[in-house]
């Protein structure tokens, strides 16, 4: 066999069975190997910041990693803004990045370039394979370190050479690092807090704790002990709805954290990798928005098993047998009438399916729909967990290849979503069943508050129009017929969610463009 062909079977036996692709010239041995290897789902992308995104949105909801293939260090550029909002949601994914042969690079060939330099910041593990007797290995014990809790990403760095050649080695999987143990004296410490003071303290989570059983236990030691729970206010997966126990979202803008945890003297942190920070620096407010004289107990750090922390922390305050509250099902008339923000909301919650996975970029627009889905049926919701904006589209089209069972709802707004609106082809494509909302308000309306945050309150012409996407306007009906998806513009509130209902009801994938 091939080092490619070697590497393959390896990733099968190490349960990566998709690959999100955007292959060029060094990478065509492996593409020849994907032909004789079926078993590997192969997801053609038209950008790679397209098959990082559905890598991130694939690994939130399976937990386990899937491949994306990409072209030398351009290919690696291009995809790094999702990899960036991959590692900030603790998502696993292996890179495979071909390079050029090993006797090419010293001649600076036009695309040669540091390719482990530029996959250091979005990486925990990088390998470059020498020899086509380790490609199969160095694969295993990448996809082992993705595997390894909180979720990883890793990089393996596959010259031209090292795919073509001949091996005869097999290899087989390699077990994943098992996670840190909890430390039992900062259970106590969070225990003595919670008996002294529960009103005064509370738990922050992210990570695998903020799914169903993580919130039941959490909800379990607040009802025991009167703390108060928050989610941090991007997390990568959060489930929600009827019969889930709730939690809040921290706010986004730092002096509303701040007013948040104000009352507070104690914050156990599960999950995170920061205390509560700032998005931005803001004049006159602190970069940490841990309240002054507050004190912070990290109780789970990412690496650990953050369901297991809860579970001992309910066993350490006998919460154990608490009843808790679960989320009721209510569900909101159709609305009729203009489509504006008192109808947006109603409408996509009265019409929500059951068990649906929500990508959400809807930027400023998704603020009341994130409240008005609150007691839909019960759903998983996706943020943008970096800030790299460009993730919804290819995050959702991700998540739709990973659970092809359940419908696949896209909040996108108009901005974010030009980044990687190539996303929307191979939806069309691979017949995804992805109902993508765009809210067409033609400017980045984050950019217009945070001028005015920044004390600009009459922005020039040329400050107005960086924040502005008219002149021409985008025609988003338009472009994404061109990709192959069906879409539409309701002009009311009604025709609104007739399109939701048809798009929920048909299968394959459909954009409803609402101009606001």
């Amino acid at each position: 066999m091939t080092g490619a062909e070697s590497l393959l079977q390896s990733a099968l036996k190490s349960g990566v069975d998709t690959c999100f692709a955007n292959p060029g010239t060094t990478e065509m041995d492996l593409v020849a190997a994907l032909d004789k290897t079926p078993e590997m789902k192969t997801v053609l992308a038209l950008f790679e910041g397209v098959c990082t995104g559905m890598a991130d949105g694939y690994g939130r909801m399976l937990d386990r990693p899937a491949m994306t293939l990409l072209h030398l260090g351009v290919g690696l550029g291009n995809g790094i803004a999702n990899l960036h909002n991959a590692r900030r949601a603790q998502t696993p994914i292996v890179n495979i990045i071909g390079d050029h042969p090993v006797d090419h690079v010293p001649y600076d060939a036009p695309l040669t370039s540091d390719i482990a330099t530029m996959a250091i910041p979005v990486s925990n593990e990088i390998c470059t394979s020498t020899s086509s007797d380790m490609v199969g290995g160095d694969f295993a014990r990448l996809v082992a370190q993705a595997k390894t809790l909180p979720g990883k990403i890793a990089t393996h760095i596959t010259p031209s050479d090292v795919m073509k050649n001949e091996t005869s080695m097999v290899h087989d999987p390699v077990a994943p690092d098992a996670p840190p143990a909890i430390d039992d004296s900062v259970v106590k410490e969070c225990q003595a807090a919670l008996e002294g003071s529960g009103s005064e303290t509370a738990i922050i989570i992210n990570g695998r704790a903020l799914r169903q059983e993580g919130l039941t236990l959490a909800n379990q030691v607040a009802s025991k002990t009167g703390c108060t729970l928050f989610s941090v206010c991007f997390p990568g997966r959060l489930e929600r709805g009827a019969g889930v126990a709730p939690i809040t979202r921290l706010p986004y803008f730092p002096e509303m954290v701040l007013e948040k945890l104000q009352p507070f003297k104690t914050l156990i942190l599960i999950g995170g990798y920061t205390d509560p920070v700032s998005f931005f620096k803001y004049e006159g407010i602190p970069s940490s928005l841990v309240p002054e004289g507050c004190r912070t107990i990290r109780l789970a750090e990412p690496s650990q098993d953050t369901v297991m922390a809860l579970k001992v922390l309910c066993e350490s305050v006998n919460a154990s047998g608490e009843s808790v509250k679960t989320q009721e099902l209510k569900l909101y008339d159709k609305p009729t009438g203009a489509i504006d923000r008192n109808t947006i909301s109603p409408a996509i919650a009265s019409t929500l399916p059951e068990n649906v996975i929500i990508s959400d970029e809807s930027g400023m627009s998704g603020g009341p729909i994130f409240y008005h889905t609150m007691s839909g049926p019960a759903h998983t919701s996706m943020y943008l967990t970096g800030g790299g904006i460009g993730y919804g589209m290819p995050c959702a089209t991700g998540a739709a290849i990973a659970c092809s069972d359940r419908k696949v709802l896209s909040l996108q707004a108009d901005g974010s979503g030009m980044y990687t609106v190539q996303a929307l082809w191979t939806q069309a494509r691979e017949q995804l069943d992805v109902t993508t909302v765009l809210f067409s308000n033609k400017k980045y309306q984050i950019l217009q508050v945070e001028l005015d945050r920044a004390g600009i309150k009459e922005p020039g012409s040329i400050a107005q129009s960086l924040t502005e996407l008219s002149n021409p306007d985008i025609g988003w009906a338009s472009l994404a017929k061109g990709f192959g998806v069906p879409a539409a513009e309701p002009q009311t509130a009604e025709g609104f969610v007739q399109e939701l209902e048809r798009a929920y009801a048909e299968p394959g994938p459909h954009m409803i463009v609402l101009n606001i």
